[in-house]
This record gives structure tokens, C-alpha cells and sequence, in this order.
């Protein structure tokens, strides 16, 4: 749907802007409206890899699993931290994660600040009953360490949802954009290493869409950060989907104006694992399919995330969102064996990954 369309039906007047309601409207707008990145791609297209006519293996042998945060993944796939805290929620989290239990992926939930203001919605997020031996990332903003979050609030988030990991997402441009954004971004790397040592499990940050910088990475890593989700530009743009939030026409050109805003994924990942060489680092932000996810790993993730293609899977029911991760693990596993690799390892190792040349 275009922007002048979703407009005149949706935003006559200024919407709630309360937490709840917020994100029920960024479900509707992701389903709804092309939210997508303007002028930049993630930049897998920018690989291919080097077909083996004679891979020397069998098909039957090819295994995608891996371990990540030492749990054992049926392949190397997050589907990505998107929403809680509104009704609409409830239904997306339950088939998001029934997939992620059957298909062994690692899964993570909206952002939990919805759910510290309200414990009554625990239920839009809590899935640990469906998804008893899923890896589960809690995920909280980073700029709420600026309102009182600290350790102890996290620790009660993780508890609550009975979280493997917790991820901070640091989202400036998304806040910056929001006509009830919080832009108090000062001070916030101490704080970070302060709930990196006290909240227990093991602590990742993401972006939302617009890439992390390797300084930045390095910075992170050495605050107690064990792994990063650089979330690069190519995918789903949030200034795009706060434009579409945003009544007044001049602020829906500012934000219009950043909808090519940020770092490529592909580079922001090489980087990301040249300053980081032993951390956890996850490539999300514009893998579309199992070849992309296969390029991720080659170019030096420990995991892929999606989560705008699950979330329109998981919208249209149960049995699309499982066909889709079966697509996912499927188009990753035929890659493999046309390049010779039988494990993720050989994966990682892979010389069968090129820049691609015009002709490609």
C-alpha cells in the first residue's frame, strides 16, 4: 500500500501514541505498506558463489545445524526480534514460535518495554510454554537504560520470559523519527556494561535496520558485549515505517528523507567480524532467502536473521509460517551441497564465495 493511501485511511488524526498501540500500528504498516529500504541494498547480491560440479559429497549428508550461545540450532537461523504487547501480538509470537520449536531455530521477541510498563501483557510475549527447547532472546531498547532500566529490570525481563539471551537494540534514527520517540542516547555504553555484567545470561546488541560501524562494534565488545547483530541497511527501514505513523506532511518528508540511511549488512558483517574476531555476530537486515542466509555464514556470521518475511508468514497462518522456514533450511542445505559443503563449518571455511563481476 502507498504512503498517500495508508494516510487517508489510517491517520485523519494523530494515532494513540500509547506503548501498546504503537506497535499494533507497526504490525498493520510492516503488513501493510512497502516499508522497505530505498536506494541501498543489504549487498548479497554483491557475492555469488563458485558452482561445484562435483561437490564430492552426498546430498543426504548436508547438515545445517550449529550451536549458538552453546545451544544446539537446527540451522543457523533467528527469527528476529518484532513484536509484543498488543493483541495482535499474541496470534504472530504463538505461530512464530511453534516454528521455531519444530524447525529448532532460535527466535526472538519484540522489544520488552511494553511489558515492563504492563506485566498484564505478558501474554502477547511469553511463547516458553510453545517453544520449550527454543533459544529465546528477550529484547529491551537501549535508551531505556536512560529510564531506570538497569540490571535488576532486565534480569526480571529475562526471568519473565524465560529468556536464553538478552538483546539490547540501539535504534537513534527509529526514536529520532517517532513523533514519541526518546532520543537520550548520552551515557549509554556504561550502562550497557553494567547490565552485561549483572543480568546473567549472555548479552547481544542489534541495530533495527540501520547497520552498526566497526568502531562502535569494537567499543561494544570490549563493554562486556558477547555478541552483536549488526541489522545493516538493505532490509525494512523504520524511518519508512514512522513516516507512514507521522500526520504532518513535512515531518513524513524528514523522515522519507533517511529511507537509504545507513551501513549495508554485508559490510557492516565483514567489518563487524574483522574488529571482532571471536565475538558472536549475526547478520540480519535484508536475507531474503536461503542463499542469502548461506552467503552470511560464508562471509563470517554465526547466524542469520529474518523477520519481516516471518512476519508476513506468521499473518497468514501456522502452515505458511513452517513453509517458509522449511524454504529457508531447504535453499541453505541445496547451496551447500552445490559448493561442496557438508557442515556450517565448511561453510565458514568456504573459498567458493567471490565478488560478483558484472556479467553475474
Amino acid at each position: 500500500m502507498d504512503f498517500a493511501r495508508w494516510s487517508t485511511t489510517s491517520s485523519r488524526r494523530p494515532p494513540d501514541r500509547a506503548t501498546s498501540s504503537r506497535k499494533a500500528e507497526h504490525i498493520r504498516i510492516n503488513l501493510e505498506c512497502d516499508v522497505d529500504a530505498k536506494g541501498v541494498t543489504a549487498g548479497f547480491e554483491e557475492y555469488v558463489f563458485v558452482h561445484e560440479a562435483l561437490p564430492d559429497l552426498d546430498f543426504s549428508t548436508v547438515d545445517t545445524s550449529c550451536q549458538l550461545f552453546g545451544r544446539p540450532l537446527a540451522a543457523p537461523l533467528l527469527i528476529s526480534c518484532m513484536t509484543g504487547g498488543t493483541p495482535e501480538a499474541t496470534r504472530i509470537n504463538r505461530r512464530l514460535a511453534e516454528t521455531a520449536e519444530s524447525f529448532g531455530l532460535a527466535m526472538g521477541l519484540g522489544s520488552g518495554r511494553a511489558l515492563i510498563e504492563s506485566p498484564e501483557q505478558l501474554s502477547t510475549f511469553a511463547v516458553r510454554e510453545i517453544a520449550p527447547s527454543a533459544l529465546l532472546f528477550a529484547n529491551v531498547g537501549a535508551v531505556q537504560l536512560n529510564k531506570g532500566y538497569g540490571a535488576d529490570e532486565c534480569r526480571r525481563l529475562v526471568d519473565l520470559l524465560q529468556a536464553d539471551v538478552l538483546a539490547i537494540h540501539c535504534n537513534p534514527l527509529q526514536e529520532a523519527l517517532q513523533p514519541e520517540g526518546d532520543t537520550r542516547f548520552a551515557n549509554l555504553l556504561p550502562q550497557i556494561a553494567d547490565v552485561c555484567a549483572g543480568v546473567g545470561v549472555p548479552v547481544i546488541v542489534k541495530e533495527v535496520g540501520n547497520g552498526i560501524a566497526p568502531d562502535t562494534v569494537r567499543r561494544l565488545i570490549d563493554a562486556g558485549v558477547r555478541g552483536i547483530d549488526v541489522a545493516g541497511a538493505g532490509g525494512t527501514s523504520w524511518s519508512e515505517v514512522e513516516r507512514f505513523r507521522i500526520v504532518e506532511p513535512w515531518r513524513a518528508r524528514v523522515a522519507g528523507a533517511f529511507a537509504g540511511w545507513g551501513i549495508p549488512t554485508v559490510r557492516c558483517l565483514v567489518d563487524a567480524r574483522r574488529v571482532a574476531p571471536h565475538a558472536t555476530i549475526g547478520a540480519s537486515g535484508g536475507v531474503r532467502n536461503g542463499i542469502d542466509v548461506a552467503k552470511a555464514i560464508a562471509l563470517g556470521a554465526d547466524f542469520a536473521g529474518v523477520a519481516g518475511a516471518f512476519l508476513r508468514a506468521a499473518d497468514a497462518g501456522t502452515v505458511e509460517t513452517g513453509d517458509f522456514a522449511r524454504e529457508l533450511i531447504e535453499t541453505l542445505r541445496v547451496a551447500m551441497f552445490c559448493i561442496g559443503a557438508r557442515t556450517i563449518a565448511d561453510l565458514r571455511r568456504t573459498q567458493r564465495l567471490r565478488r560478483a563481476e558484472p556479467h553475474d
